[in-house]
């Protein structure tokens, strides 16, 4: 007896399996929106994420600059905290006046926000505060208290404030202390009676010039410091060119051109550090043993000043000398050999300029030997140069060289003599 596979029951409803194979339209519309939500999401935590790290990155940054800055500024903070409080118990106590605020003022603007405060801006600013102050106690006692009055003497004040000094910040800080003369009542009693606020200046001023010349500190550390970093910067420049020249790569003497031109804020600096140490070893009694050493680093500083000019002209002519192929291969390397030894010389003057002990005299006179085969060797004859342009190269560097021998310690006319004649 055969079975038999029964068939299909024609009133039971069929499945295409085709199509539940197959998905429609819709279905992958749905799963193409699903998809590109989930990348979109994924790219939203991405992209947040990213911020996240790029704001915590800035954050601590700022916190590191921060912190230096702080660490720094605990002795600046110090003086000008002293200051302050100083005058005022003095006009308080000693002279008997009520309330001295304008000591306080006078002694703050006067000695300012610095690490190494400049002496004689530190007298300056002080005699601009008390003039600025008598002055308004003048007009106000003569005029009266009223509005043209605080014009007069709020424009007065700036007036003096930009005579005395270039800062926005003095004229700002004297314009707030003229307002205050004008809108704080003079007081009747004391000694000086209605001038008292006038001695309350005087009282500041003093006492700032007593802290920033009585502080103690090396007046050799900050151009120490400043030389050191332009000789550093300036031995890189020397020797980036160097690279240029010997790889007939212009965009090398680009960066060395740029980085002379930005060193003008460094010697700026330096400037102003080996001023304000002269001024110190000049007044303070306690300095003034240092005041040979500073000596050599103002004849440093002002002859870098020189040397960083000339080596900006040469960079400027390095570029277009290696944009027109203008010298040899032996040029080339002759010129580039000269410029590194020129950087090596510098370094060793780096290096002879932040030692303020007895290996200063035999630093730089190992500078002074190496730069002294230097500038004997500056004739294009000797460098295998025969084009024009490198000659005006070799022209350009003879008067750097000698500005470095001069800056180590040697006479003009002797560094000018070890030239060779051309």
């Amino acid at each position: 007896m055969s079975s038999q596979t029964p068939g299909p029951d024609p009133h039971e409803p069929t499945t295409d399996t085709t199509a539940l194979r197959t998905p429609n339209e819709a279905q992958l519309r749905a799963s193409a929106q699903d998809a590109q939500g989930a990348r979109g999401g994924r790219g939203t935590l991405h992209r947040l994420r990213r911020g996240t790290g790029d704001a915590a990155r800035a954050l601590a940054a700022r916190s590191r600059s921060g912190a230096v800055r702080s660490r720094y500024s605990i002795v600046p903070a110090l003086q000008m905290t002293l200051a302050g409080v100083g005058a005022y118990t003095i006009a308080e106590q000693v002279l008997g006046h009520e309330a001295p605020l304008f000591a306080a003022i006078a002694a703050l603007i006067a000695l300012g926000f610095s690490r190494e405060p400049r002496l004689r801006k530190v007298l300056e600013v002080g005699i601009g505060c008390t003039l600025g102050i008598l002055i308004g106690d003048m007009v106000l006692h003569v005029l009266g208290r009223n509005l043209v009055t605080a014009s007069l003497v709020l424009f007065v004040a700036i007036m003096l404030a930009r005579f005395l000094d270039r800062s926005p910040l003095l004229a700002m800080q004297m314009g707030l202390q003229s307002l205050l003369v004008v809108l704080i009542p003079a007081p009747e009693s004391g000694i000086f009676g209605p001038f008292s606020r006038s001695m309350d200046a005087v009282v500041g001023g003093v006492v700032a010039m007593l802290i920033a010349l009585l502080t103690p500190r090396d007046p050799r550390r900050e151009p120490i410091r400043e030389l050191g970093r332009l000789v550093e910067e300036l031995t890189g420049c020397l020797r980036e060119l160097a690279t240029g020249i010997r790889t007939s790569e212009s965009r090398d003497a680009w960066h060395a051109l740029i980085r002379s031109r930005a060193m003008q804020q460094q010697l700026d600096e330096a400037s102003d550090a080996v001023a304000s140490a002269k001024e110190l070893t000049l007044y303070s009694p306690a300095y003034r043993r240092h005041r040979h050493y500073v000596r050599r680093m103002d004849r440093v500083a002002d002859q870098m000043d020189l040397a960083v000019r000339s080596l900006r002209v040469v960079a400027r002519r390095a570029v277009g000398v290696i944009d027109h192929a203008a010298l040899s291969d032996e040029g080339s390397q002759g010129l580039a050999a000269v410029l590194d030894d020129l950087g090596d010389a510098s370094a060793l003057m780096a290096e002879a300029v932040q030692d303020p002990g007895r290996g200063y005299r035999r630093r730089t006179a190992a500078a002074q030997e190496r730069l002294a085969a230097i500038a004997e060797d500056l004739h294009p004859e000797r460098l295998s140069i025969s084009t024009l342009e490198g000659e005006a190269m070799v022209m350009l560097l003879r008067p750097m060289v000698v500005d470095l021998l001069v800056a180590v310690g040697m006479p003009h006319e002797e560094a000018v003599e070890h030239l060779p004649h051309l």
